[in-house]
């Protein structure tokens, strides 16, 4: 089986979708791996670096996706490629399928098996191909040095011969993964932190990195069965705002976090609450990219709102590219590893397997996700 894996070409992107020691897996698999010329330059990996573990470097990027069984890449293919992969091909990346429905459309009818990997289902079995996962513990960390570099104070408490300065407060809102890890970076550079969930079950985790969890009675919330947070009703969201009101006013730093899966963003600081917040005081927006928790902030810019600097920076993770792609890669790695059929030295698209089925999302010309499909029909 020939695994074509080809080099981001967006602007700005320093993530790479595979490295050496991944590829050296694949071969050892026993599959044909061929991957674009200059695909690590980013993170300082070098063509010969591949070749050394097996792969085949190659610079027709046109060609190598015509002859390729399997494609992965990290980013969401251009739709131009898409006409290049031939019928049956796997492809296997981002796809970001409830805003990407004509790039959907265009696998489908091309007759691509589409595998969107944000739609891995979060399940023990599944962690190790997580990217959803591994790319936001790096943004929770980023997020922290973004809004440190961006605060006129120090996290930490110092006691000096001129007077005790005291602790940054930073507020997290949403405790995934990237707010767990936003809560134990600002906790290490010294912060007093403070954070809230709609999911009453994270507290216990909050409270063992040393944070303080924010109660909000909320009434009837939780999470879905792959864990995540539960849409808010309108009058949900509006007793959240009032309930997390008091504790932005007394932050310098807030960070969001919440993301609904397939839907937009919940909106859930407005002007009134950065108003009421401390001049000078930091918001940093991690769901900027889907459409943004904190009014007015914007995707790749910091703004400043009501005295307050909101900081809409996207790709987070492409920040330490190094790490983000090694993390990915490895995700990728694993997840091809597992429905590997090492007798026929192929990917077994399992199509009964629960990994499978979640990451599916087009198949033999016929869309076959059931979430996208009902998601998209509401």
């Amino acid at each position: 089986m020939k695994i074509v894996v080809t080099k981001e070409t967006l602007a700005g992107e320093k993530r790479v979708p595979i490295i050496p020691p991944t590829v050296d897996k694949l071969v050892k698999l026993g599959a044909e791996v061929e991957v674009e010329a200059g695909i690590g330059a980013t993170c300082r990996f070098q063509d010969s670096e591949y070749e050394k573990v097996g792969a085949k470097v190659n610079a027709d990027r046109e060609a190598m996706i015509r002859s390729a069984d399997m494609v992965l890449r990290l980013r969401k293919p251009p739709e131009n490629e898409i006409e290049w992969m031939k019928k049956g091909c796997i492809h296997v990346s981002y796809l970001d399928p409830f805003n990407e429905v004509e790039l959907v459309e265009k696998m489908k009818s091309c007759g691509v098996s589409a595998m969107s990997l944000e739609m891995i289902p979060r399940s023990t079995i599944a962690q190790k191909m997580d990217v959803l996962s591994s790319q936001a513990n790096l943004g929770g960390y980023v997020a922290v040095l973004l809004a440190a570099e961006q605060l006129d104070k120090i996290f930490p408490m110092m006691t000096t011969p001129s007077g005790t300065i005291k602790p940054a407060r930073v507020f997290i809102i949403g405790v995934g993964v990237a707010g767990l890890q936003a809560i134990a970076t600002a906790k290490r550079l010294g912060a007093r932190v403070e954070a809230f969930d709609t999911r009453p079950v994270v507290a216990e985790q909050v409270q063992s990195l040393g944070a303080k969890f924010v109660k909000i009675d909320l009434g009837e919330t939780g999470q879905t069965k792959d864990g995540y947070a539960k849409q808010l009703t309108p009058e949900q969201l509006q007793m959240q705002k009032e309930g997390m009101a008091k504790a932005c006013a007394l932050a310098d730093v807030v960070i969001t976090t919440a993301q609904l899966f397939g839907r937009p963003a919940p909106r859930i600081i407005d002007r009134g609450m950065l108003a009421q917040m401390q001049p000078g005081s930091v918001v940093v927006d991690m769901a900027v990219e889907t459409g943004g928790n904190v009014e007015g902030s914007e995707v790749d810019k910091v703004v400043e709102v009501e005295g307050v600097h909101v900081i809409g920076i996207g790709n987070l993770p492409g920040r330490v590219a190094i790490p983000a792609s090694q993390m990915y890669s490895a995700n990728m790695g694993n997840f091809v590893d597992h429905f590997w059929d090492k007798e026929a030295k192929t990917f077994n698209l399992d199509l009964d397997d629960d990994i499978i089925k979640g990451a599916k999302i087009t198949h033999k010309g016929e869309t076959v996700s059931e979430m996208y499909i009902g998601i998209m029909n509401k």
